[in-house]
């Protein structure tokens, strides 16, 4: 049940993701079932599956030049990628990224992706992909919008929001609950989740009933091609018509590709990742194991063998809907308002993020990771430094202390112990929160206490970490003389 479920799911979407991806329909599909076979065999989660997504569809939009040979060797290197990053246990680079980035490119993908189907939802064509030029041509052609397109869209995308909405107000079922109050749950539960297999088809239907009468208010997907896709090797080369592109040509634009799935590019795969909203989807269903990925795969399969003539029907403008109640709720406007309240600083990366994606995914998430490196090394730059003065100069930095922090504690003393008119002559330094220093804080520290001692103030050192004080102690000791006490409670 759980992967017939995913699988009425999956084939509307991966129709609708192609045309993100800027590949002809068919490659949607080509991408859908390889994963599911794979991760029933591979796979550690019951719930996950995967397949053409509408984040990495921009992404292949982005890199495979809306060309297939591209797209399919994109698949290929991706997939050689992930797996010597998973061989090499590279995860841990992942912890480098911090939310506010991913929220931030998340959010300007959504507004990207829906976007670019407005075109579709108004009819329009020859509307440029890249971001900028098509909010102009789009607002400035608005005029040209085609009724039936725009009327069935807006159609579409509110009945997609009901069902949605609908979905998430169905109770759960009790079995002490009357037979027919639990079929209805189950009916309404099904409907709403199987939304984007039941709108495409009645817009099919509603176009072909056009059709038959001889006229077409709709601009439709057309014809895909019938049958499995070869099991081949990617395209290592592409043949143009001004000669041959090598493959050190198309490889030297390629590089900068995502993680997918290596055997998909055998079968004409673009790169592929798991889908959060197929997860969720495959969970609710109640799937006990992989295999419901089995289910889905087959069920694809079929589609390709004997339902893809019935895909000329289905307007484009349904499935622009499916892409923009698929990706809308991806913005999450709340986590501006949170990031506010939790750290303001965090706002800096996401904003970086957002804006800059429009521009160019792959910039905006490196500007992203930059500013948060940024950040973060600030705060190890500047730890705060709690100072107090009984009769003594208390000072008590509140984290580690590692180079770039020296100047920042030598001022906080600088200021305070060898003010004019200073009453301390001790400088007492708590480490009871430093678990770490470097011999660049050593050295520096060692400095400071020759300028102590020359001004007659005594350093001393209280609370260190039994880690921290052995080695830097003696070193320390070594470095300033006979000035250096520690004091260990």
């Amino acid at each position: 049940v759980a992967g017939l479920t995913v699988g009425l799911t999956v084939v509307p979407q991966a129709l609708a993701y192609a045309e993100v991806a800027g590949l002809p329909p068919q490659y949607g599909l080509y991408s859908s079932f390889m994963g599911c076979f794979v991760y029933c065999l591979l796979g550690t989660s019951k719930d996950v599956t995967l397949g053409p997504t509408a984040i990495m569809s921009l992404l292949v939009s982005s890199y495979a030049f809306h060309d297939p040979a591209y797209a399919t060797l994109l698949a290929f290197l991706s997939g050689c990628v992930q797996l010597a990053m998973g061989l090499l246990h590279l995860g841990f680079l992942l912890d480098f990224v911090s939310y506010p980035v991913i929220a931030g490119f998340t959010a300007a993908a959504s507004v990207t992706i829906s976007f670019s189907q407005v075109k579709n939802i108004l009819g329009l064509r020859g509307i440029p992909r890249q971001f900028f030029l098509q909010v102009y041509e789009t607002f400035r052609r608005v005029g040209e919008t085609r009724v039936g397109d725009a009327a069935l869209g807006l159609a579409c995308l509110v009945v997609l929001t009901g069902l949605r909405c609908m979905k998430g107000h169905v109770p759960q079922s009790c079995w002490m609950e009357p037979l027919l109050v639990r079929m209805g749950h189950l009916i309404v539960w099904a409907v709403a989740t199987a939304r984007n297999a039941l709108v495409v088809l009645f817009a099919g239907l509603v176009a072909y009933s056009f059709q038959v009468t001889g006229s077409q208010p709709f601009v439709l997907t057309g014809e895909t091609p019938k049958g499995l896709p070869p099991f081949q090797p990617p395209p290592f080369s592409k043949v143009t018509a001004n000669g041959t592109v090598p493959f050190g040509e198309m490889v030297r634009v390629r590089e900068a590709g995502g993680c997918t799935n290596l055997l998909g590019s055998f079968v004409s795969s673009y790169p592929v990742t798991g889908s959060f909203g197929r997860t969720a989807v495959n969970a609710q269903s109640g799937v006990c194991t992989p295999a419901g990925g089995l289910v889905t795969g087959t069920l694809v399969l079929l589609s390709l063998a004997y339902l893809t003539s019935s895909f000329y029907y289905i307007p484009k403008a349904a499935l622009a809907a499916v892409i923009i109640g698929a990706v809308a709720p991806m913005f999450d406007a709340g986590i501006f308002r949170t990031l506010w309240r939790v750290k303001k600083l965090d706002l800096v990366p996401l904003c970086v993020t957002f804006v800059l994606c429009f521009w160019e995914v792959q910039y905006g998430i490196v500007a992203g990771i930059l500013v948060s490196g940024v950040l973060l090394l600030y705060t190890i730059a500047r730890p705060p430094i709690e100072v107090s003065e009984q009769g003594v100069l208390l000072l008590q930095p509140a984290s580690g202390l590692h180079f770039p922090a020296v100047e920042h504690l030598r001022e906080a003393v600088h200021q305070r112990a060898l003010a004019a008119g200073s009453p301390a002559r001790c400088v007492v330094l708590d480490c009871v929160h430093v678990s770490s220093i470097d011999y660049t804080v050593v050295r520096g520290l060692a400095d400071l206490l020759q300028e102590l001692l020359k001004k007659d103030i005594s350093l001393v050192f209280c609370s260190l970490q039994v880690r921290v004080g052995c080695g830097q102690q003696r070193q320390l000791a070594r470095l300033g003389g006979t000035g250096t006490r520690v004091l260990v409670p």
